[in-house]
């Protein structure tokens, strides 16, 4: 492969590529490069959102690079203040240590094996004496910590920041320097600790790391990041039918960038089915290919099939009832709100009960149980919804 043509492949649903012409003469060398992303491991589940980047690692893995995956278990007992107004609670060891367990089990449904580097940064940073902390603390400034969003808006705020806070990105850029990064990835919120690394390098005498940052994954609501404390969710260790039922309800929209971020497939495939689409094919049969092409990634192939037919028998075989009428509603700029489309339909006598359903798990989208009380519903898409049992309305926003 050419390095235009490497380069089209990295840059597939790349926010930033700091910077690029590096890169581009780092490929042409024509060696092994070394890049690396790192994960604190702060809960025992991963869910689709972690996995833009472990994608992306597998993509440098297939054009001939090593994968380094590195386990903040040192950083973990920290927390990563980046996006909070608040100081993070750090992890016990105990917490870090499992939590690390499962993410070696999980991350190689994606990332080949044979060509991935796990490492834990406490290996070197539990070598650090308080002297060489003090070293590394002289070489970054708070004026440039300031310059974090979050640092500053809660600087401005009057709302704390713990010293041991400034110390995160300053660790974090360190392991690029003890591991000699070539290229680090991220997702955008990362992007001013993934300078810092560029930075400390070039003082370590290291050519500096490329950074490429990925977007952060919106959930099937389409509206807040994919976060199991929001409900919004897709865990890679979920039941195969559950998993499968949830990508088949997110919406046309977002099934695009869901296929870019997170399909293996070619994009001039998925840049084929999408003028498909345009061209008056069914959205749906695309959303079940990739749906059964993410079943299959983590649970196998029979798993794919089994999950598929089980979708069809609700959806197709008589399990809903057969004068089921669709209703056409507007959902408006910011999507129709859950507990009033209920009550709208007549499925709930009012939000207040729509909302109790919601939280006693009586509410269906699609076969797949609801927990997110302000889930708004986008427009654009057609849904069948379920209340208790017996009560079900199909509706089309536009």
């Amino acid at each position: 492969m050419s390095v235009d043509e490497a380069l089209a492949v990295i840059r597939r649903g790349a926010v930033d590529v700091i910077r690029e012409e590096d890169l581009a003469k780092r490929l042409a060398e024509g060696r092994p490069l070394r890049v690396k992303a790192g994960f604190d491991p702060t809960a025992p589940d991963l869910h689709l959102g972690h996995t833009v980047l472990l994608n992306k690692l597998r993509q440098f893995q297939e054009l001939g690079h090593e994968a380094v995956f590195l386990i903040g278990d040192f950083t973990g007992m920290i927390g990563d203040p980046t996006g909070k107004n608040a100081t993070r609670k750090p992890l016990t060891r105990e917490q870090v240590v499992e939590n690390a367990k499962s993410y070696e089990a999980q991350i190689f449904k994606i990332l080949h094996p044979e060509r991935t580097r796990v490492v834990f940064n406490s290996e070197w940073l539990n070598a650090m004496s308080p002297a060489d902390l003090i070293q590394l603390a002289a070489k970054h400034t708070v004026a440039r910590m300031l310059e974090r969003d979050d640092f500053n808006n809660r600087y401005k705020s009057g709302q704390p920041i713990a010293i041991h806070e400034f110390l995160y990105p300053l660790i974090q850029g360190y392991d690029s320097v003890a591991l000699k990064a070539d290229v680090e990835l991220g997702g955008t919120d990362q992007k001013f600790n993934l300078l810092v690394g560029r930075q400390l390098q070039e003082v370590y005498g290291q050519p500096p790391q490329v950074v490429l940052t990925m977007p952060i994954l919106e959930g099937l609501d389409g509206v807040q990041k994919m976060s199991k404390s929001l409900g919004n969710y897709v865990g890679v260790n979920e039941p195969p039918a559950e998993m499968f039922g949830k990508l088949m309800s997110v919406s046309d929209d977002l099934m695009w960038r869901y296929m870019e971020l997170l399909s293996f497939k070619p994009m001039t495939e998925i840049e084929g089915w999408k003028r498909a689409c345009a061209e008056g094919a069914n959205p749906r049969d695309y959303k079940v290919r990739f749906g059964q092409e993410i079943v299959e990634r983590f649970h196998g192939p029979a798993a794919a099939v089994a999950a598929l037919e089980a979708f069809e028998a609700r959806f197709k075989q008589g399990l809903l009832p057969e004068d089921l009428d669709e209703r056409e509603l507007p959902a408006g700029e910011g999507g129709y709100p859950l507990a009033s489309l209920l009550k709208d339909l007549g499925l709930t006598a009012s939000t207040s009960e729509s909302n109790r359903m919601i939280q006693q798990g009586g509410v269906k989208i699609d076969g797949e149980k609801v927990a997110e009380q302000k889930l708004a519903l986008k427009g654009g898409n057609t849904y069948i919804l379920q209340v208790g049992k017996r009560k079900f309305a199909k509706v089309r926003l536009t």
